[in-house]
C-alpha cells in the first residue's frame, strides 16, 4: 500500500484488483500505446509473483529505518521507500489515519481489519527493498517476459514501468491476509481526497 495516490479509476466497486492494476500500468508513463491485452498479461503476471514472494521478517530481514511523517496527504503519499542516503520507509501517519476512516466509512472491515493499512504499507515497502538490493528484480522482469533483446540463447529481459507497484500491493494482500489488494484501498483514498472527502 505504500505508493502515491494514484488515481486508477473510481468505479471501485465493479473493478477487481486486476483491473485495478491494468489502469495502473496503462496510467504510467512509457505504455499510452501499449496493447491492453498485453497490460493485463503484466499485470497477472506481477500480481502472481508478488502473491508468490516468501514473507519478509520485518524484525531481521528488513534493513530499512522506519520514520513516521505527518504530510502523507498534502505531498499524495501512504508511505515510500528511499534508498539513500541510506534505506529509510517513511510512513505518513495521516494518510494511514485517513485510509483507516474511509475503510470504516466504507464499510470494508471485512476486507482491511484494523490496522492493516499501517502493516500493509510496511510489506509494500519491503518488497521495495526487496526488488532495489536483491535478485528479486531479476525475477521480476523473467516472470513478465518483457523480452528487450535476444541473439542466439542470449536474453535480455525488460523493466516494465509500474509492475513493482502491482507485484508489492500483490505481496502486500496475501502476506497481511486482506480481503482486497491494497492499490483498490489506495485508488478509493485518491478518489475522495480529490473529492475532498479526506482532509
Amino acid at each position: 500500500m505504500g505508493t502515491d495516490l494514484d488515481e486508477v479509476g473510481t468505479d471501485l466497486d465493479t473493478a477487481d484488483d486486476i483491473d485495478l492494476a491494468v489502469r495502473l500500468l496503462a496510467g504510467t508513463p512509457t505504455h499510452e500505446a501499449r496493447d491492453p491485452e498485453l497490460l493485463r498479461q503484466w499485470a497477472y503476471a506481477a500480481d502472481e509473483f508478488g502473491s508468490a514472494l516468501p514473507a519478509t521478517d520485518l524484525d531481521s530481514d528488513f534493513h530499512a529505518e522506519i520514520v513516521e511523517r505527518t504530510d502523507g496527504l498534502e505531498l499524495g503519499l501512504i508511505a515510500r521507500y528511499r534508498s539513500r542516503p541510506r534505506p529509510t520507509v517513511e510512513l505518513f501517519t495521516d494518510t494511514l489515519d485517513a485510509a483507516e476512516a474511509l475503510i470504516d466509512a466504507r464499510g470494508w472491515r471485512h476486507w482491511y481489519p484494523p490496522g492493516s493499512p499501517r502493516a500493509a504499507a510496511l510489506a509494500h515497502e519491503a518488497v521495495h527493498e526487496r526488488l532495489h538490493h536483491g535478485p528479486d528484480r531479476d525475477a521480476l522482469r523473467r516472470a513478465l517476459g518483457h523480452v528487450v533483446l535476444r541473439a542466439g540463447r542470449f536474453t535480455r529481459y525488460g523493466h516494465v514501468a509500474g509492475a513493482e507497484e502491482i507485484a508489492a500491493h500483490a505481496y502486500a494482500r496475501t502476506v497481511c491476509g486482506l480481503g482486497r489488494s491494497p492499490l483498490h484501498l489506495t485508488a478509493a483514498l485518491a478518489d475522495a481526497v480529490a473529492r475532498r472527502e479526506v482532509k
